[in-house]
């Protein structure tokens, strides 16, 4: 077992237990082993963690952002300097191969670095006047208490890529981390803690109960800023929610990211693209390919070298060398997935590999579930509407520019989308086609925390990266001054 396991909440700079003393189990999805026992915030802990975070903004908004980006770089160097153990925790809990884990302390690591420098870069505005006699500017100030809530598919850099740009505005968070992945979150505060960061400053209350645990903060007028990660559905609740009090909010909701290859499309290169995207993290991304629409004579050929290679893919416990795929991060994820499967199959379309879970055996007692491609898909199939989050691949073909794009807009969703191609002209129409927040042309990993992350439609509100993620966490006070 890490170090960095604590059972305790972290509020106003302590280690406490939960005020019910309630605590969970948190178990890794690939063995189903106990991975440690966590205090359970309630709502009285949440209250606590605001009123904390509340009575530190004076402190923390007053230093300079130089003097804020000092605690963000640190913190970043830490993960770094950490990023074995780290991976680890981080596997044990969440499952992702070693290697994924090891790449996303890297990416967390990254917003701390980017944001420690943007914080410096806030600058106000002088607006040359309509009238004599007056003097105008605008001046940028931290939005106050962000809570923050995050998912269980990436423990860390979910967390780093929001709470980065609210400390470096000035802002103190209250963190409520995925239940499943509460570990991660707690060897953040940890470093923070040991970097003397000001009590109240960072707070995390992960809880077994996440309904309650939103409802204290949405109901709580101290709380001025919401940042979410997680379904649409939620999202929805926690939007409408926040209108009581007019609260900001951000979010980043579901996707149905469409993978379009076109004939004139480096094949190999689009092949190990799809595999890029689609299977890190067993599908469980909200960018990662959902839909793969192949150009009609392309797609026989395409199919046989994707199909070859996914056959490949090593499945297993992702502490072991070599895993590819890892376990699905618990049992209702696994049955989504499959149910979606079969629905497909009733309905006419055909599994050229996997289309089942992986039946458990002394070595694999997880959440497993094989690597699959299903073609025969048609628009109106459940799998195609709806955000699979496992390693499930439908096909479609289609014959025409137009008739890609329309399979592809023809969702809720706006989150992102890849196109293959080679042909200049052509990506210059399909990026103004696609209505998706991210597009990634010939590039199936697009996220950097240098550009604003975020989708349209239903797939959510706000940008996250970039100089666009710290706006988020901003008022803009406008100062009119008789001269």
């Amino acid at each position: 077992m890490t170090n960095y396991t604590p059972h305790e909440l972290y509020i106003n700079g302590r280690w406490v237990p939960a005020s019910t003393g309630e605590t969970f189990e948190v178990f890794n999805p690939a063995d189903g082993e106990l991975v440690a026992c966590v205090a359970d915030a309630s709502s009285q802990d949440a209250d606590t963690a605001v009123d904390a975070a509340f009575n530190a903004l004076s402190i923390w908004s007053k230093l300079t952002a130089k003097q804020r980006g000092f605690f963000l770089k640190s913190a970043g160097d830490a993960l770094i300097s950490r990023t074995d153990e780290l991976a680890r925790l981080l596997t044990m809990e969440n499952g992702k191969p070693l290697a994924e884990a090891r790449g996303e302390i890297a990416y967390a690591a990254e917003f701390l670095f980017w944001f420690a420098e943007e914080g410096k870069r806030v600058y106000g505005e002088i607006i040359p006047s309509s009238v004599p006699n007056k003097w105008r500017m605008v001046q940028y100030q931290p939005i106050g208490v962000a809570a923050a809530i995050t998912p269980w598919n990436f423990p860390i850099a979910m967390i780093t890529r929001k709470i980065a740009p609210a400390l470096a505005a000035g802002c103190t968070v209250v963190l409520k981390p995925a239940e499943q992945t509460p570990l991660s979150a707690f060897a953040l505060c940890r470093i923070f803690h040991e970097l003397n960061i000001p009590d109240g400053v960072l707070n995390c209350i992960p809880s077994s109960k996440p309904a309650n645990i939103a409802e204290a903060l949405l109901g709580n007028p101290l709380v001025r800023k919401i940042t979410f990660t997680g379904s649409t559905e939620v999202g929805k609740q926690l939007f409408a929610r926040c209108a009581d009090q007019v609260k900001r909010i951000s979010l980043e909701l579901g996707g149905n990211a469409p993978f379009i290859v076109f004939p004139d499309a480096d094949l190999e290169q689009a092949v190990d693209g799809v595999i890029s995207s689609k299977f890190r993290c067993s599908g469980q991304t909200c960018i990662c390919a959902n839909r793969l629409l192949l150009h009609f004579d392309i797609a026989e050929e395409f199919i046989v070298r994707l199909t070859e290679k996914v056959k490949k893919l090593r499945i297993g416990n992702g502490l072991e060398a070599g895993v590819h795929i890892g376990p699905l991060i618990d049992r209702y994820g696994c049955t989504k997935v499959d149910m979606l499967v079969q629905d497909a199959v009733s309905h006419g379309a055909r599994c050229v590999c996997g289309g089942k879970p992986v039946q458990n055996s002394d070595t694999l007692k997880g959440y497993f579930y094989n690597p699959t491609i299903i073609v025969d898909v048609t628009p109106d199939m459940a799998i195609w509407r709806h955000e699979i989050f496992g390693p499930v691949l439908p096909v479609v073909t289609f014959e025409t520019e137009e008739q890609a794009v329309h399979y592809a807009n023809d969702t809720i969703a706006g989150l992102a989308g890849y196109v293959y191609t080679q042909n200049l002209c052509r990506i210059y129409r399909m990026t103004e086609a696609l209505q998706y927040g991210i597009i990634g042309i010939n590039d199936p990993v697009p996220s950097t925390p240098e550009c604003p992350f975020g989708g349209i439609k239903q797939s959510g509100i706000g940008r996250e990266g970039g100089r666009h993620g710290i706006k988020e966490y901003l008022d803009a006070k406008y100062i009119s001054i008789g001269i």
